[in-house]
């Protein structure tokens, strides 16, 4: 059975681990700001939502990943969902996000009521995409 949990200490060792995209300490405050969420099947942490305030008002969707052997089988979007659900429960109106371009990502969020909004070319990386719902 599949749950929805925020983050603790505990799973820090595991966070680190697969995410390369922020180092330790920060990764470390994010637990601590209760911004990110756990996807656990049977007890075992197999994913996690990662999200941080663009301009300190709108919650950014920073990082959503699933264990690769676990992708497809609907985690991503119960991750989603909750996180949708508990910034509704906070009071936020609008939530946002972003994905190169290339992506399948991209069809993931248009899938679920996110809108294109712009986009840029961050340093030599491909076109990024910037959603909102």
């Amino acid at each position: 059975m599949s749950s929805i949990r925020l983050a603790v200490q505990k799973d820090l060792d595991f966070l680190s681990e697969y995410d390369k995209h922020i180092d330790y300490t920060t990764l470390k405050d994010s637990i601590e700001n209760k911004r990110i969420y756990i996807c656990e099947l049977d007890n075992k942490s197999i994913g996690w939502l990662r999200y941080n305030l663009f301009w300190d008002n709108t919650p950014f969707l920073n990082m959503l990943y699933v264990l690769e052997e676990y992708r497809k089988q609907g985690f991503g979007a119960l991750l989603l969902e909750h996180w949708e659900k508990q910034m509704k429960i906070q009071g936020y109106k609008t939530i946002m996000t972003s994905t190169l371009v290339h992506e399948d990502a991209i069809h993931f969020y248009l899938k679920y009521g996110y809108q294109v909004v712009g986009g840029f070319h961050p340093s030599e990386d491909e076109y990024e995409v910037i959603l909102k719902k």
